[in-house]
């Protein structure tokens, strides 16, 4: 049965969106069939409601439309409360297969003042439990009266749950309490404490933190309409406003990272030294002219190096203190464009959930899946328990930096970078960035000679002599493959812009085949919309004989379980069963055959068409009583040409995250990117690596 939940908010600008984002991924990083509705638009800022596109742009979720806010006023006004209840509950009829709808409720404004009563009226008709959303950082009357802002929080909680209680029911699932000060463990102990003497759950505390606001360059210039005088990085993002009433002795302290600077245009000195400012390495968020006053043209060519650094230059024909009062007065919500920002809202707000709460949400009875969200957490959290150090030889690319960060900062893993300091330092200037604990630099030039003897010693056997050792090791992947060799490292990622074949081709050398594989292979996961399935061999292989397809199908069996996939193994063919015949058909048959014989436990059927391995319907009629057909979890493709333009083709297509190759039968955990990976894809390869690593080490 599923659970309906409308997400209520106790009063104005509490965070009732950003809550919904974060409720929804953590139910789908827990494996929840989750769907999520907002059955009334609510208009904001004078545009479109943003909830269901920022569910789109967060989750793989398509939420049903909503009603028009037009539409729902006129019916009210008409006393038809009735009529739009019964169009609430249809809004809802698509996601009846979830195991939890989450329900946005609507925030109360002085123009629509009817929102509690709209949303008490579709709690009672959604037979919803309700999560009310409180702003813990809001002074809820202590400054007048005194006493314990815990239990003048719980206060104002517990008037705004009263209407939703219904006879013996009380219907309040819990409260979230957003932008908390201080997010301590002492300080989530008494607010829940305050709330449970009241009968309510603390499902969350969210901890303040201002950056989740802080809109960009682009936004500030959509919203004042700003005119364009240069354009440069409009995604920086701005910290602060710095109205620049002083002179430039007074300002300079002012000059720092995102800090959007708001004077008129005839003031030259705060312009130049601006530019100057930027031209040195300093972030600012943009320059800000007010007053409609473009610059004198002569200070615009000394300064035009500026705009190399990505400097915004904008114009507006107000003021200086109406405009800093309108930029005060920012619609601090999401825009729907900001996907960057929206995901960090969503993972912030579902870190702080209580995992436990969350886990209770669905009805019981209700099966687990593992989505494609529930995949990449139960990823991040295997490798955070593992500690390894990954060394990326392509150490001063942007991805794989803004990836090296990113992991040190999720706690996945130490990443070694191998490039030259200055080159590094480079990158990181030209992404605004800096290295956090946890990331390592690693000039190759001067690591790889005492690597000479080694790398003679594995290749002695091809003629190597220490002449072409030290030609090899001036390639940083050959030095990274070294590294890991001699244990110093525990894994290695590359590729983001070297082949598969430089890539792979050192540690096939060096690093070798593990004890008991015939071949190194490949995975991918693929995070179709209703699971993550397994791929092989999509990068590797050209075309293996029935020994090696069937030592493939057990290295990915192994590799699906491993990362929480129940392995049932599909052995691809254009031929379902007997129904076709020739060598091709003949090698896959063979191969399920030896898999069998080596694994009698494993769920393994071959040949399976595609649409029989996937589709229950199919597979019924196709191949009747196989534990496999028509729910494969795990494809094998007969050789490198049908695999790999399979996975792409599924990839491109049906717009599908796929991660990998993660490389299977090596000694030592070495894995390759596609040339066109995105950060995201980095780091999901550098957790894997890290994963595998751990394996290796029991």
């Amino acid at each position: 049965m599923t659970r309906v939940l409308l997400v209520a908010p106790t009063g104005h600008r509490v965070g009732l969106t950003s809550t919904c984002l974060g409720l929804v991924a953590a139910l789908d990083r827990a494996g929840v069939a989750v769907g999520f509705v907002k059955p009334i638009a609510q208009p904001r800022g004078g545009g479109d409601d943003h909830s269901a596109e920022l569910v789109r742009v967060t989750t793989r979720l398509r939420p049903p439309a909503s009603i028009p806010v037009r539409h729902a006023a006129a019916l009210l006004g008409e006393g038809r409360l009735d009529d739009l209840m019964e169009e609430v509950v249809a809004a809802l009829e698509p996601l009846s297969a979830c195991d939890v709808v989450v329900v946005e409720g609507l925030v109360p404004s002085p123009d629509r003042v009817w929102s509690a009563r709209v949303d008490t009226a579709m709690a009672k008709a959604l037979d919803a439990d309700v999560l009310l959303v409180a702003d813990g950082g809001t002074d809820h009357g202590t400054t007048d009266h005194g006493g314990n802002p815990d239990d003048h929080l719980a206060d104002a909680v517990a008037i705004a749950a009263a209407p939703y209680r219904s006879g013996e029911r009380a219907r309040i699932a819990g409260c979230v309490v957003n932008r908390v000060p201080d997010a301590s463990q002492a300080t989530v102990s008494r607010l829940a404490a305050a709330l449970r003497r009241h009968g309510i759950a603390l499902a969350g505390a969210v901890p303040l933190r201002p950056e989740l606001t802080r809109p960009r360059v682009a936004d500030v210039v959509r919203e004042l309409g700003a005119r364009v005088l240069v354009a440069g990085d409009d995604a920086r993002r701005v910290s602060h406003v710095v109205v620049c009433a002083q002179a430039v002795p007074g300002l300079l302290p002012l000059l720092r990272d995102g800090h959007l600077l708001l004077v008129p245009g005839d003031r030259h000195d705060v312009v130049m030294a601006s530019c100057l400012a930027a031209v040195n390495g300093v972030r600012l968020a943009g320059l800000l002219l007010t007053a409609g006053i473009e610059p004198d043209p002569e200070v615009t060519r000394l300064t035009a190096a500026a705009a190399a650094t990505g400097l915004p230059i904008l114009v507006v024909d107000e003021l200086t203190y109406p405009t800093a009062v309108r930029l005060h007065n920012l619609d601090p919500g999401l825009p729907a464009d900001d996907p960057e920002r929206a995901r960090d809202v969503a993972r912030t707000f579902a870190d702080a959930l209580d995992p436990t709460w969350v886990q209770a949400l669905p009805e019981p009875g209700h099966l687990r899946r593992l989505t494609p969200a529930a995949f990449r957490h139960h990823l991040v959290e295997t490798a955070r328990r593992g500690g390894a150090r990954i060394v990326l030889p392509e150490g001063a690319e942007p991805r794989t930096v803004r990836a090296a960060v990113q992991c040190a900062e999720r706690g996945i893993a130490r990443s070694v970078l191998l490039a030259a300091p200055d080159a590094i330092d480079a990158t990181l200037r030209s992404l605004g960035l800096s290295l956090p604990d946890g990331v390592e630099v690693l000039d190759p030039d001067g690591a790889g000679d005492r690597y000479v003897d080694r790398f003679v010693a594995l290749r002695a056997h091809k003629g190597v002599t220490r002449a072409i050792a030290q030609e090899r090791l001036a390639d940083p992947i050959t030095v990274g493959t070294m590294m890991l060799e001699a244990g110093e490292v525990d894994g290695l990622v590359a590729g983001a812009v070297h082949t598969t074949s430089a890539t792979v081709r050192p540690a096939l050398e060096l690093i070798r085949v593990a004890a008991g594989a015939r071949l190194v292979s490949s995975v991918f996961f693929m995070c179709l919309p209703d699971g993550v399935v397994v791929y092989a061999d999509c990068a590797i292989n050209p075309d293996p004989d029935a020994a090696d397809l069937a030592d493939i199908a057990l290295q990915s069996a192994a590799s699906a379980a491993a990362l929480g996939i129940e392995p049932r193994v599909a052995m691809i063919s254009f031929s379902t069963g007997s129904s076709g015949s020739g060598l091709d058909v003949d090698k896959v048959a063979e191969a399920t055959r030896i898999a069998r014989e080596r694994q009698p436990d494993l769920a393994i059927d071959g040949p399976l068409q595609y649409d029989a391995a996937a589709v229950a319907s199919v597979g019924l009629s196709k191949r009747p009583g196989s534990q496999v057909a028509g729910r494969a979890t795990v494809f094998v493709f007969p050789d490198l040409n049908t695999g790999n333009t399979t996975y792409k083709a599924v990839q491109r297509s049906a717009d599908v995250v796929s991660i990998g190759p993660m490389l299977q039968g090596m000694a030592k955990p070495v894995n390759d990117l596609s040339r066109g990976a995105l950060v995201e894809d980095i780091v999901y390869t550098i957790a894997l690596t890290a994963i595998q690593a751990g394996a290796l080490r029991g």
